[in-house]
């Protein structure tokens, strides 16, 4: 037994007055019982009760001793109230981490919202395209894009993120339209150096044709705020998540080109540091945004 159920069993041996009695009630046999308490008296160097045939009644030191016992217990039971209570509840600090661009465009606005929701909880959104180690860091949840490396982290699948070619109407008419994705070898390319093959764009044909092309192009980035500025500018063709270029493609300033080809979409996942023993405020919120990433999602505002 650890010292706080020491405690908890003295407390039943003083207010039932038998050894039998408090065993039976805490699950333990009597002479196990009658041992512990045997040790208590040893560690302390005092005699905590008065045994006799008729039961068992507090020493004067005893009697001290049960009123410190409960004073802990009392302690206790209340600290793991508070514990159970903020467990349960959507509040405190929720520290999220996701990539720069989701971050600002998708993620931001819902976490505004389940803000709003949720009057007693305090967010810290971190946003970085580099690996973020969420234990190291701290992270309560972070949603990611692509497949899932193996590892001992919780995780939840959300949806899809799909990826769109572009280009504005004036490169397009200056440099005509491709209808295949062969035909994007010849045009100038805004590439994307983190994800989707970088130089080697792959797309799918509704017949489950793969074509792998290679592009070529002035301008390289990792940023997709630059590469949709340089793609409305009329510099090339770019591949972006749709929920990067759906507003441009409303407004005319890009149009989205091989309708009839797809390129890979990334899962999007919510990511916690363990799958036990998650805190309410991790789950209500992947439950909160789990369905909001659904078929066409990107074409509404958050």
């Amino acid at each position: 037994m650890d010292r706080l159920q020491d405690f908890q069993l003295f407390l039943r041996v003083v207010d039932l007055g038998s050894f039998s009695r408090a065993a039976a009630e805490m699950g333990i046999g009597q002479p196990a019982a009658t041992k512990q308490i045997a040790q208590m008296e040893r560690r302390l160097g005092a005699r905590l009760l008065h045994r006799s045939t008729h039961g068992v009644s507090p020493t004067e030191i005893g009697l001290l001793y049960y009123e410190k016992c409960k004073l802990i217990a009392h302690h206790a039971e209340e600290a793991h109230s508070v514990a159970a209570l903020l467990q349960s509840q959507v509040q405190g600090a929720l520290r999220v981490s996701t990539s720069v661009g989701f971050g600002r465009r998708v993620l931001a606005p819902l976490l505004m919202r389940f803000m709003q929701a949720n009057p007693e909880l305090h967010v810290d959104l971190a946003v970085d395209d580099r690996y973020v180690d969420l234990v190291e860091q701290g992270i309560d949840v972070a949603l990611r894009m692509g497949r899932l490396a193996d590892s001992t982290l919780g995780a939840r699948y959300l949806g899809l993120n799909p990826w769109v070619a572009v280009a504005a109407p004036q490169y397009l008419r200056a440099r005509g339209v491709p209808r295949h994705p062969r035909d994007l070898a010849a045009h100038e390319a805004l590439v994307y150096s983190s994800v989707q093959g970088d130089a080697r764009w792959h797309f799918s044909g509704a017949g489950h044709e793969a074509v792998v092309v290679p592009v070529r192009g002035r301008l390289r980035s990792n940023s997709l705020s630059t590469l949709l500025e340089a793609a409305a500018a009329g510099m090339g063709v770019a591949i972006l998540p749709w929920y990067v270029a759906s507003a441009e493609v409303r407004k005319g300033l890009l149009e989205a080109l091989l309708p009839q080809w797809s390129l890979p979409a990334q899962e999007i996942h919510a990511v916690y540091p363990s799958p036990n023993m998650v805190p309410a405020k991790v789950t209500q919120f992947v439950d909160w945004l789990q369905g909001r990433f659904d078929a066409q999602w990107w074409t509404r505002a958050p």
